[in-house]
């Protein structure tokens, strides 16, 4: 991934209050991950400004694919400004929703980044039945930060 390209997502990011301190280590855990799935498919819950999906994009091969899901529209379209690759499907919708309309049968992911509510507190087990055999789950930001509001601090100590 172009070096530029993380550092414009990164600096967005701050700008808008947006704690990116974690960018390159989480960022080179995900590459690795990802290239550890060749032509796998890949899911990512919680595009926010894109620096996971660049990240994944990164170790991901040719032949891979990767599903983003985002909320909120402004943070999705950042994203899309920034990352033009004919290997992500970019989803705008409420994570929950989109996780009832799924079939696990249908489609299973070989990496399940979740990076948002929707796939590491609520509906975690229908997160978990979409990862496919020998496939990997991940999760980013349990640990509680400062300005949460008291469900996320309560919820990501459980």
């Amino acid at each position: 991934m172009d070096a530029s390209v993380v550092e414009r997502l990164a600096a967005r990011a701050v700008r808008e209050g947006v704690d990116a301190s974690s960018v390159t280590p989480v960022g080179q855990l995900l590459a690795a991950l990802a290239a550890s799935k060749p032509n796998g498919w890949l899911l990512e819950l919680g595009t926010g400004f894109g620096l996971g999906t660049a990240s994944l994009l990164s170790g991901m091969t040719g032949s891979a694919h990767l599903v983003t899901v985002e909320l909120n529209k402004s943070l999705s379209l950042a994203a899309q400004q920034e990352l033009h690759d004919p290997r992500v499907e970019w989803v705008l919708a409420d994570g929950g929703e989109w996780f009832d309309a799924q079939d696990p049968d249908a489609r299973r992911y070989d990496l399940v980044f979740a990076d948002t509510w929707p796939g590491k507190i609520s509906h975690l087990e229908q997160a978990l039945e979409l990862v496919a055999p020998g496939g990997l789950y991940v999760i980013d930001d349990l640990v509680p930060k400062p300005g949460w509001p008291p469900e996320h601090r309560q919820a990501s100590t459980h």
